[in-house]
């Protein structure tokens, strides 16, 4: 863990490059017009497979399941099998925490 001075006061702030790293990589994932719109779908339909995603948005299904990874890792959206299926639903806690995060980075 690094620190960090204040200009004012001299006083080292500590500061944990690899929180600062993971909550990087959490907002670049939402911040890509794909995987909103991934999210959006999901959220309008309950839930979805990565079949219905990539033909309601007319993609490859390499490319839905590669976008999908990535929400996946950032726990943007949650999966649960039934047999061969795998349905994604959006993860509404993860995404009010990235919401909350956001807007204390801009107050």
């Amino acid at each position: 863990m690094a620190t960090t001075k204040k200009k004012e006061s001299n006083v080292p702030i500590p500061l944990d490059y690899h929180a600062v790293k993971k909550a990087s990589l959490i907002l670049r994932s939402v911040n890509h017009k794909l995987r909103q719109q991934i999210i959006q779908l999901i959220n309008e339909n309950g839930q979805m497979t990565v079949t219905e995603i990539y033909v309601k948005l007319r993609l490859e299904q390499s490319v839905a399941s590669q976008h999908l990874a990535i929400l996946r890792r950032s726990n943007i959206v949650k999966t649960t099998r039934e047999g061969k299926f795998i349905w994604y639903t959006v993860n509404h806690d993860r995404l009010q925490e990235v919401n909350e995060f956001v807007t204390q980075l801009l107050a």
